[in-house]
């Protein structure tokens, strides 16, 4: 949270320095974000709001050199280089001026749970293996944009000090010798909550996935790469975007996976798709500033055709992504943080309710979640070095798969990770890819596979 500038008249010095010290201590809090203060309340022991971002080089990574680009690059980001702090009333993010964070080898499960308390309180994790370079960073910190952000400028800093190559600040590549702009350490929900009316939020249960939870803490990875120029010429035969035909996939590999299961009762198949609101309200933030949308397909009503999914989805996305509606429910969002009694109402009351209604309503809102950063522009002397980038939702918080989708270049990768032993979901999802016409190359870290 950020402190207000204050004219004291009358006071001693001694006190006016006190009043001064306090003032620039409580500068360097931060309130969580309007989406950030959700995933505290959810960790357990088991699950951890954590997502994971790598970029693939050409050559094999020098972790002495790496260490040194993130030691360069982390003061930069002052959201990043903070550790969670738990109030009365509210969590907040303070400076961590402790040693870290430390490159480590990778590990063959991402995005394991990160506890407040260890790994010196850093929320940031940079691994390598081979060529990649690995971020993981708790949602609580930001969304995909911010944490690319801390990515890429890490990577343009290591090939600066590796290979002298000189990169000029853009796109997602900050100049570190610069302070951070204020506009990026907003909470950017909080400026454009000005809607006259809050919509309801839909509330039916969705279809969930049945299948075997993998021991604990095992998260499988199935890595999809194909030709970003063949899946732009099936989605635009399907007349969609390629977001728009890849959510049609999944909606049809979760339908064909439900009448597998042969259940008695068919429910509605919804995908929880983030939303990056920069697209539509101008805002530089690193942290959280995305909604959730629900595309989805009914079966009670009949039986859709692949093309009837495509076309229902890509209704959906053009009646709900506009900047009247989501105005709407980024208002919603914060009616709750804004109302004076639940200002006022000890955090561990908020933390039972939030948990309550996220447990109950919110998580059974959906089949499974998928999100497409799109395609990634890099400064173009960073291009020589650079094969490919993969992006992980994360372990889902119940059991279901979570897909995310990123592209560079010529090469688009769909990543899914799942707590489940079962890789019927993705199985039919990659399957229909290839009866699209689409050429799949898979990578997994299961043993046995079978796609």
């Amino acid at each position: 949270m950020r402190g207000l500038t204050i004219e004291v008249v009358g006071i001693s010095e001694r006190e006016a320095n006190d009043m001064a010290a306090e003032q620039k201590r409580t500068e360097d809090w931060y309130r969580l974000d309007l989406s950030a203060i959700v995933y505290p309340t959810l960790q357990r022991r088991d699950f951890s709001s954590v997502y994971r971002l790598s970029v693939i080089l050409r050559e094999e990574i020098d972790p002495e050199v790496l260490q040194q680009a993130v030691d360069q690059v982390m003061p930069r980001f002052p959201t990043y280089k903070a550790a969670i702090r738990k109030g009365v009333f509210w969590r907040y993010l303070e400076p961590n001026n402790r040693p870290g964070p430390f490159v480590q080898p990778d590990v063959k499960n991402p995005c394991q749970p990160m506890h407040f308390k260890v790994n010196n309180r850093y929320l940031v994790r940079f691994y390598y293996y081979g060529g990649r370079i690995a971020l993981e960073a708790h949602h609580s910190l930001g969304d995909g944009t911010g944490g690319m952000c801390l990515l890429m400028t890490v990577t343009a800093r290591y090939l600066y000090l590796k290979y002298q190559a000189r990169i000029r600040p853009e796109g997602f590549v900050l100049d570190i010798g610069s302070l951070p702009d204020p506009e990026e350490l907003e909470d950017a929900y909080m400026r454009y909550a000005d809607a006259k009316v809050c919509p309801p939020r839909p509330g039916e249960k969705a279809y969930r996935v049945r299948g075997t939870m993998e021991p604990f803490y095992t998260l499988n990875i199935v890595d999809g790469i194909m030709s970003v120029s063949q899946v732009v010429k099936v989605a635009k035969s399907y007349q969609a975007t390629v977001t728009e035909y890849l959510n049609a996939v999944l909606i049809y590999a979760l339908m064909q996976k439900q009448e597998q299961e042969k259940s008695r009762r068919q429910k509605p198949v919804k995908i929880a798709m983030p939303v990056n609101l920069r697209r539509f309200f101008p805002s530089k933030t690193l942290r959280n500033f995305i909604t959730m949308i629900y595309p989805g397909i009914d079966p009670r009503l009949g039986k859709y055709t692949f093309p009837e999914i495509v076309e229902q989805v890509h209704n959906y996305m053009r009646y709900y992504l506009n900047e009247k509606l989501l105005r709407g429910d980024i208002t919603t969002n914060a009616a709750t943080q804004r109302h004076p009694l639940i200002r006022v109402v000890p955090l561990f009351i908020k933390d039972f309710v939030v948990r309550q209604f996220y447990t109950k309503v919110q998580d059974k809102n959906s089949s499974a979640g998928l999100t497409n950063m799109g395609a990634l522009r890099v400064p173009e002397a960073m291009k020589p070095y650079i094969r490919r980038f993969d992006i992980y939702m994360g372990q889902p918080f119940s059991s279901r798969t979570n897909c995310a989708i990123i592209s560079y270049e010529d090469v688009l990768t769909v990543n899914f990770a799942s707590s489940i032993i079962e890789a019927d979901v993705e199985r039919f999802f990659f399957r229909k890819l290839v009866q699209d016409g689409i050429h799949v190359k898979i990578e997994s870290n299961r043993a046995y596979a079978e796609l």
